[in-house]
């Protein structure tokens, strides 16, 4: 079936959904919608690229991602076989943290099989993935370069489509004249630009409550060349804050051999605009590792800052009217601070909770209330965890009582105890991959109650990191005799075409290269 839209006019069997926004959270709902209905639209105001290119209007695109263990069993739920798909287009698999070097905040943890894994990949492969598995879908259908004007309303409270405009630039203004397209349900994913709770005004209906925890962190990613002849035991590094350094390093290897490196910076510190600056802010760090190896590696691309990371949530569930057959999810709902990675983990699971309901429900009809009740049920854990030392709007300072601080106490003791004991570290990592409560996870030995030592020099505080390829006591190797291709991205070439962002760009002078 072609992925353009055809014969969206509400009618015939059980009905037809409008989904507004083609990123994460609008396929994955896409998906779960075509469990339910005979037919699923996608309007995406931007064009769609062609494979894995860069889509237009998806700015975080450009910073480090991964699907955590949770996010990957919600995947295959929703699309079987999904996981062979990512790994093939060039997705990485990481053992955690087997295949990783993690310095926690008491130090390196152990390295062992834990049952955790993350995929490693750049956002527009993973997003160009599910778009063409939604494209095998018979009733699934795209329509790019259409912007959503408002909504339609019904008798009693009821939404029944919604105002489009196509872009036609031989036209004045740029755009085509508005027409509506009807429909039984309609998901707002639109991201968190989203123009809900304007189109709801316009209905006559009241704004949203709003919660608002600023974290103040900004984020600058690149993309680099591992050195020549690089070689390593691991995967993915990862250099925690700390509360003597609040800064945050990732390095992953995604696909195409590239290195996608990540920096969160501390409150009040000004994001570097080159690969200068990015290197120094990463000397900055707890460790010297990260620093050392993007001085041997080669810059793909530009520096990227991210400063917009205020946790927000949207509290729609706490509206007394709204309208029927009308729902909000993704980062248009709550986004919560990357810091955590739980932005795809929590759109996965909202796709699951609209998939479970509507299949108990048998219909489109009357979900309003459940629905936001669900969803805000299913974010309430990952949403404590982002905010749990933020002061919010709500409230005005980190909590204080009784539970914070038991809370606050086993997890430093957690973290305390991950850099000798293998439970431990499976717990600290599961926290940060979670999205909610952590009962799933085996519950490890209680922590000691002896306090802590007293904190160590610098110098001599973290010992080598637990590799054979990097640290004090790395092996001697020597470099391979010819450079990786650069260019040359690994797995399907229909989602890899020329000008791909799983492609490399053209490399730095030869002279500039430098050698570990």
């Amino acid at each position: 079936m072609s992925g353009d839209a055809r014969g969206v006019d509400g009618s015939g069997g059980r009905g037809h959904a409008v989904v507004i926004g083609s990123g994460f959270a609008g396929l994955t709902a896409a998906r779960a919608l075509a469990n339910s209905v005979d037919r699923v639209t996608v309007i995406e105001r931007d064009p769609l690229p062609p494979g894995a290119a860069r889509r237009r209007g998806l700015a975080q695109a450009r910073h480090t991602h991964t699907l955590t263990t949770a996010a990957q069993q919600g995947l295959e739920q929703l699309f079987p076989g999904i996981g062979g798909d990512l790994r093939r287009a060039g997705a990485v698999e990481v053992r955690l943290p087997k295949d990783a070097l993690v310095l926690g905040p008491a130090g390196w943890l152990p390295r062992f099989t834990s049952g955790l894994t993350m995929l490693s990949a750049g956002r527009d492969l993973i997003d160009a993935v599910l778009r063409e598995r939604l494209r095998t879908e018979p009733g699934v259908h795209f329509l790019p370069g259409h912007e959503v004007l408002a909504l339609h309303p019904d008798r009693n409270d009821t939404v029944t489509g919604v105002w489009v405009r196509a872009r036609n630039r031989h036209r004045p203004g740029g755009w085509d004249a508005e027409r509506l397209i009807p429909a039984d349900f309609v998901v707002d994913a639109s991201g968190r630009h989203s123009r809900a709770p304007a189109w709801l005004a316009a209905l006559g209906y009241e704004p949203p409550p709003e919660t608002v925890a600023a974290s103040r962190t900004t984020y600058v990613s690149s993309l680099f060349a591992p050195p020549v002849g690089h070689v390593a035991d691991w995967q993915s590094l990862l250099l925690m804050a700390a509360p003597d350094n609040p800064r945050q390093g990732t390095l992953n290897l995604i696909e195409g051999g590239r290195w996608s490196v990540t920096l969160a910076l501390g409150e009040d510190e000004q994001p570097p605009a080159d690969h200068a600056g990015l290197l120094r802010a990463a000397g900055r760090l707890r460790h010297p590792l990260l620093h050392d190896l993007l001085q041997s590696a080669t810059p793909l691309g530009p520096v990227y800052a991210c400063t917009g990371t205020d946790n927000r949530w949207r509290h729609y569930e706490k509206l007394r009217r709204w309208p029927d057959q009308f729902l909000i999810v993704g980062d248009a709902l709550a986004t919560v601070d990357p810091a955590h990675g739980q932005g795809m983990t929590l759109a996965v699971q909202g796709a699951l909770v609209l998939d479970h309901v509507l299949a108990g429900h048998g219909t489109t009809v009357g979900l309003a209330y459940r629905l936001r009740r669900a969803l805000a049920h299913r974010l309430a854990p990952a949403w404590q965890a982002s905010t749990r030392h933020l002061r919010t709007r709500t409230a005005p300072a980190p909590p204080r009582g009784l539970r914070a601080r038991l809370a606050r106490r086993y997890t430093a003791r957690l973290a305390a105890r991950a850099a000798t004991d293998p439970h431990a570290a499976t717990r600290l990592l599961a926290r940060l991959q979670a999205a909610g409560p952590l009962a799933a996870v085996p519950r490890p030995a209680p922590p000691p109650t002896s306090p802590a030592p007293a904190p160590a020099p610098a110098a001599a505080r973290w010992p080598a990191p637990p590799s054979i390829t990097h640290g004090a006591h790395a092996r001697p190797r020597r470099a391979a005799p010819t450079p990786p291709a650069i260019g040359v991205a690994t797995g399907s070439a229909r989602l890899h075409p020329a000008g791909s962002s799983a492609q490399w760009p053209a490399p730095a002078p030869a002279g500039e290269r430098r050698h570990p």
